[in-house]
């Protein structure tokens, strides 16, 4: 939605530390989490009408972008059960 923050650290507070070490220490979730940020960035343009692609290209963004949290948060919470073990 307009004006909303999709940044993961916003998307995922309780997982803050553990973004930032996983993004400096893992080279895939790096990939990942740029990636994310990427597609982000230019829902966020479209939103903010500085560009505008068709309606069915928007959509197909916003869906990649749900995919690639949902990867991220799966990573995050498959790391965390380990810490736990």
């Amino acid at each position: 939605m307009l004006g909303e923050n999709h940044d993961l650290f916003h998307e995922f507070p309780e997982y803050r530390d553990r973004i930032a070490e996983m993004k400096a220490a893992d080279p895939g979730f790096a990939a990942l989490y740029d990636e994310y940020h990427a597609v982000n960035g230019e829902v966020e343009r479209i939103e903010l009408q500085i560009e505008t692609p068709s309606d069915l290209y928007t959509e197909t963004l916003k869906k990649r972008r749900l995919h690639l949290k949902d990867e991220v948060y799966a990573i995050l919470r498959k790391t965390r059960t380990l810490d736990r073990a």
